[in-house]
């Protein structure tokens, strides 16, 4: 009897941990770094590799929003503390673009080696978001028109890139999606302010030029 009240204890202590790290988290972003915020999609209990949505070929399973919608993001501490008191685990997605970060992302192997290639050249990155299939680098807010011209001076560009611009979203660390636990792979300095985030053509540019001079191989994900 011990033994199954102390399995219990144990039990109950890990799901308020979570619990407590979800809302905490989500409040930093909202609240603390201004960055607009919704519960996504949780994981279908019965799969994990399956989403929660009505979708039974959705790509990203547990990392997107469905109820509320993504214009419902927000950075109101109340509205937050009433979802994630709610949804307790509910994955945290950040609505990219406008006043928040964005995000240039590719698949995990290849960009480990372009974030590798970069820290050599010494160039300055912001926050990493690492999935377990693809890690985003996020980005200063860049319009649709901006990126267009960017990628039409581009002689090429691979085809695994993938931008979170205006209207985008981004499941944020530390949410629990089908494909696993979202973290930081570079995560934001501490302090009060909204982490330093650098321009999408630096970044664009760079992950490029390095994925060239490696001879990387960014298989489509």
């Amino acid at each position: 009897m011990r033994e199954i009240l102390g399995k219990r204890r144990r039990l109950l202590f890990r799901r308020d941990s979570r619990r407590s790290e979800m809302l905490g988290a989500a409040l930093t972003f909202a609240t603390d770094w201004r960055w607009p915020v919704l519960p996504g999609v949780a994981p279908d209990p019965q799969g994990r590799a399956r989403c929660g949505c009505p979708d039974p070929e959705c790509t990203v399973p547990g990392a997107h929003p469905f109820d509320p919608g993504l214009l419902a993001a927000t950075t109101d501490a109340r509205m937050v503390r009433w979802w994630w008191g709610n949804r307790p685990t509910a994955p945290i997605v950040l609505a990219t673009g406008d006043k928040a970060p964005c995000a240039v992302s590719l698949p995990a192997p290849a960009a480990a080696r372009a974030l590798a290639a970069l820290d050599r050249q010494g160039m300055r990155l912001g926050p990493v978001v690492a999935a377990p299939t693809r890690w985003s680098l996020l980005v200063k807010p860049y319009s649709m028109e901006q990126l267009g011209e960017l990628l039409y001076a581009k002689d090429h560009v691979p085809g695994s890139l993938r931008f979170h611009g205006e209207g985008g979203y981004l499941a944020l660390p530390p949410s629990e999606t089908g494909q696993g636990r979202i973290r930081w792979e570079r995560a934001p300095l501490p302090g009060s302010s909204s982490p330093w985030v650098p321009d999408v053509e630096a970044v664009v540019d760079a992950v490029v030029e390095a994925l060239t001079r490696t001879g990387v191989s960014a298989p489509e994900l």
